[in-house]
Formats: C-alpha cells, sequence, structure tokens
C-alpha cells in the first residue's frame, strides 16, 4: 500500500476548504439564526484541535529536538498554536455575546423534509461515533479507519468528523431549510473534495476492508444530502429577527 500521508493531508485540506466556506458565507448572511450552525462547527473543530495540540505538543517544532530546523518550521509552529488559542477564546466571546443580543430568531418558514432529516440523522450517528472514537482512542482508526493515520494527525481527522457530525445534527434538529443552507452549501464542498481527493490517491484504500467501502458510501452520502439542501433551501435571508 502507498504512503497514506497525501491522502490524510488532502483530507485535512478538503476539511479547511469547507471551513473556508463556512466562514464566507456565514459573514455574508445577516441573521444570526442563519450562521449559528456554521459558526458552531468552526468552534467545535478549533477547539478539539487545540486540546489535540497540547496532547501532541510534543510533536511540534519548538522544542531543542527540532533545532535543526529553519525558521520557517518553527515559526508555523508557534502560528498554529497562537491560532488555536486565540480562535477559540474569540468565537466563544462571539457566540455569548451574539446570544445575549435582543430579539428573537425569524420563525421557521421552511421545513426540512423528512427524508433529508433522517439522511442527516445517519450521517451525524456515522460521523460522530467514528469522531469520538478516533479522538478519544487514535489507534481505533485502524479498525475504523481505511488508512494509516499517526496520533496527532487521527485527532486532527477526528476533530472535522466530530465537527461535521455536530453541523449535520444541529441542521436535522432546526428543521428549516434557510438555517440549513450554509451549512449544506460545506458540506457538500467538503464531500466532493474528499471524492476528489480518494480518485487523486486511489491505491491508499484498502479495497478489501470494508471500512474502505463505507467511507466512499459516506462520502458520496455527504455529497448528495449537501447538495440536496443547497438546492432546496431558499437563498433569500429574512430580515426580521435577531440579526
Amino acid at each position: 500500500m502507498d504512503d497514506p500521508a497525501p491522502l490524510t493531508a488532502a483530507f485535512i485540506g478538503a476539511g479547511y476548504a469547507a471551513g473556508f466556506v463556512l466562514v464566507v458565507l456565514s459573514l455574508r448572511d445577516p441573521v444570526w439564526a442563519h450562521s449559528r450552525v456554521p459558526v458552531l462547527t468552526i468552534f467545535a473543530f478549533v477547539v478539539l484541535t487545540l486540546v489535540a495540540t497540547l496532547m501532541h505538543v510534543d510533536r511540534m517544532h519548538f522544542d531543542d529536538d527540532f533545532g535543526s530546523l529553519d525558521l520557517l518550521a518553527r515559526g508555523a509552529a508557534w502560528f498554529w498554536l497562537a491560532v488555536y488559542v486565540v480562535v477559540p477564546v474569540a468565537m466563544a466571546v462571539l457566540l455569548v455575546h451574539q446570544e445575549r443580543m435582543p430579539g428573537d430568531d425569524p420563525p421557521p418558514r421552511h421545513p426540512v423534509p423528512v427524508a433529508l432529516r433522517l439522511a442527516l440523522a445517519v450521517e451525524s450517528a456515522v460521523l460522530l461515533v467514528v469522531g469520538a472514537l478516533i479522538y478519544v482512542r487514535p489507534t481505533t482508526a485502524e479498525s475504523v479507519w481505511p488508512w494509516q493515520m499517526p496520533p496527532f494527525t487521527a485527532r486532527v481527522v477526528a476533530a472535522w468528523l466530530v465537527a461535521f457530525g455536530l453541523a449535520t445534527a444541529l441542521a436535522a434538529v432546526a428543521g428549516d431549510l434557510r438555517r440549513l443552507r450554509t451549512a449544506a452549501i460545506a458540506y457538500a464542498v467538503f464531500g466532493l473534495l474528499v471524492l476528489v481527493a480518494v480518485a487523486r490517491f486511489p491505491d491508499i484504500l484498502d479495497r478489501d476492508r470494508p471500512a474502505a467501502w463505507i467511507f466512499v458510501a459516506m462520502a458520496v452520502g455527504v455529497v448528495g444530502t449537501g447538495a440536496a439542501g443547497w438546492r432546496i433551501a431558499p437563498a433569500g435571508a429574512a430580515r426580521p429577527g435577531r440579526d
């Protein structure tokens, strides 16, 4: 089997690309109720990644063991740590401030179809369970994940799984297509980029293992439910309520 590092990097890159879409679309929407799920998704990821970083801080390029590395590598390590310390704190302050703002959320006007809710619930359960297993015990990845990953990287991958699992659960519970739209777009982007990564590095997946086929099926399902939510959700922003 080929070195799994490129596929791992591509998977994490898909998560960051989808996260970028979440942030950009949330900033463009003036209604907080439409951005709550995307913001909570990013918040969950950055908190879990901060914890993973602190658990594996010995793998960062800080100490004398990495003294032979150039300034760029060590600077990148400090930049990573700074981002994942500052961003969770800033987002927590933003969330508390926004939830205390006067006014109510706009009433839901576009119910999520039952079939889409059920699909999101199933995907959420898979993402949360697999993500939690890998995050708590990275060696679990050997049995539930279709390729091998070192512990630190496994926890970062798991952080994305848990974050998107939370997003799908909240989208299903919210029950309003307008509030689902931003998350649905990012969700579809995430699944599509994961499939592109698999197509680029097909020899890394062990096709004899059920985990590989479940992984591909989940990625296809993520694209399908994300695209469905994107397509049927109204694009206009309702102005009344907490902006």
